[in-house]
């Protein structure tokens, strides 16, 4: 949805009615995640994308009947299905789709206008049949709420189903109360933050690598000389600062990456022993396994427990046999992944069963 949100709200500040689709299921090899959206005007203007192609022309024409009948619409493709195969879904996958026609509602605008800015928010929706009428519920990350169903019970639930997910950035159908409802919570938070120390060859392909993946990629180093803008152009920002001073005053939470790559005692040791007491989701070190024993016993030195010292990833990547600077960087964003995903780090050929977990 970030992706549309320019285009929805001129459409609302013009006030035009407009429709959303959005995806929210899928199995097998569905083209597209929960979340993806297409959204389309009552004069016919398209935006967006829910399968890639494969089922667009049918999702357009459930919106243009959701706008016509007022009321949202559920509907599921598959390959087995007669009409998801007509639409040219052949991909073995199944997509389910919901399409809500009531964008003017206080809540919807609130998500826009939290989108546009890049605050981590939350969409709630009911799903049909049980959503009568089509109300949804915006969640901030401060707990400021928008919207409601009519019921405070059902607020309540809905609400603290959807504040666990925006905190785990999580999209998709939960089901809330006794009685079987269905709702489809839409998250969006900003990019995660991959902070990278030590502005040296292989700090500057993983930058590369990190961007690639979608992070918000820093780059810090006290040597001015070396931490430039034009040595990491794929950076974001490039900060010219000691180490752990910077790493006192950055953004850091569990979805947040650390690469040491300094392999400095003077730099790492101050520097480790804030980063693994913070709530970093991955804290890597490069270096020999020599060199991580004598840093684990200055870090000991310095007070960190042993379960403190256990969420150090050194060295640091996967072992993929890398040598030069892109293949070490391959190996350190395998095991961003890796970790990230909750992967095995196996082949696939050598695993079975599904190849993408369903709550990754």
């Amino acid at each position: 949805m970030r992706d549309l949100v320019d285009d929805l709200l001129a459409w609302s500040g013009e006030g035009r009615r407009f429709a959303v689709a959005s995806v929210v299921g899928v199995s097998g090899s569905a083209p597209r995640e929960p979340g993806a959206a297409l959204a389309v005007a009552e004069d016919g203007t398209a935006v967006g994308s829910v399968s890639g192609g494969c089922v667009e022309g049918a999702v357009y024409e459930l919106c243009l009947r959701s706008l016509e009948e007022d009321r949202p619409l559920l509907q599921t493709f598959g390959y087995s299905d007669d009409e998801g195969f007509a639409v040219g879904l052949t991909c073995g996958g199944i997509i389910e789709i919901l399409v809500w026609p009531n964008t003017a509602e206080p809540a919807f605008r609130s998500y826009l206008e939290a989108l546009a800015a890049d605050k981590p928010v939350a969409l709630a929706r009911i799903l049909p049949p049980a959503s009568g009428d089509p109300s949804s519920l915006t969640l901030e990350a401060s707990g400021e709420a928008t919207g409601t169903f009519g019921d405070p019970g059902v607020d309540r639930l809905v609400t603290a189903e959807a504040a666990a997910m925006l905190d785990t950035g999580v999209t998709g159908v939960r089901e809330v109360g006794c009685d079987g409802l269905r709702m489809f919570v839409q998250t969006y938070a900003p990019p995660p933050r991959l902070l990278v120390f030590g502005a040296i060859d292989f700090a500057a392909a993983l930058t590369r690598a990190g961007r690639f993946l979608g992070y918000h990629v820093t780059v810090c180093d006290a040597r001015p000389v070396f931490a430039t803008r034009r040595r990491f152009p794929d950076a974001h920002e490039v900060v010219v600062d000691w180490p752990h001073r910077y790493l006192e005053r950055a953004p850091v939470d569990a979805r947040t990456a650390i690469a040491v790559l300094t392999h400095d005692p003077k730099f790492d040791i101050p520097l480790l022993e804030r980063a693994l007491r913070t709530e970093a989701g991955y804290v890597g070190a490069m270096g020999s396994r020599r060199t991580h024993d004598e840093r684990s016993r200055r870090l000991r030195e310095a007070g960190l427990t042993e379960a403190e010292l256990s969420r150090l990833r050194s060295p640091i990547g996967l072992d993929l046999g890398a040598r030069t600077p892109e293949e070490v960087a391959v190996s350190i964003a395998a095991e961003l992944v890796a970790t990230r995903r909750g992967g095995t780090c196996h082949p696939l050929a050598s695993t079975s069963g599904p190849i993408h977990a369903l709550t990754r």
